[in-house]
């Protein structure tokens, strides 16, 4: 059974969430404190946590940190992160919170869809031998974070 974390606070991200991905052997647990995320991954051991960017008083980029953070010092693989967000240009954010995808609303749930399993797929990095994050080497910038994107489609997963 798959089970999947929705942090937002609009009904209609959590609807579309929910047509897209409910499946028989899919939990979604809905979320909208966005401060109770992090332990709420650990404690309902979810699977895939999807997080609106615009989300309540944290926001998306302090949600996934806080979630990949958590994971991390309490010695838990970390957990797959989608970030849903309103432009494609935070896909910049996204990557630097440690996101392992986005896609940019509105999206189709043919879109959402593609970004979860590409992003199920995906190993997520572990803690490395000095017990450092590898949540740390996302806050380097590279000459790929400022070059102009080229018409990215709506759903982006990068690779590893």
């Amino acid at each position: 059974m798959t089970r999947i974390l929705v942090v937002a606070d609009t009904p209609w991200v959590r609807s579309e969430v929910h047509a897209a991905l409910t499946e028989p052997d899919t939990t979604i647990v809905d979320l909208d404190d966005p401060a109770a995320a992090a332990a709420t991954v650990i404690r309902d051991e979810i699977d895939m946590v999807m997080v609106d960017m615009q989300v309540g008083s944290m926001g998306g980029m302090a949600v996934t940190r806080a979630i990949r953070e958590h994971m991390l010092l309490n010695h838990f693989v970390p957990v797959p992160v989608i970030m849903l967000l309103d432009r494609s240009a935070d896909g910049f954010l996204a990557r630097r919170a440690g996101a392992a995808a986005w896609v940019v609303k509105p999206f189709t749930s043919q879109q959402l869809l593609d970004t979860f399993w590409k992003a199920k797929e995906r190993e997520m990095p572990a803690l490395d031998a000095l017990g450092e994050s590898a949540l740390q080497a996302t806050d380097k910038v590279t000459a790929s974070d400022t070059e102009p994107a080229h018409a990215a489609p709506a759903a982006t997963v990068e690779p590893s």
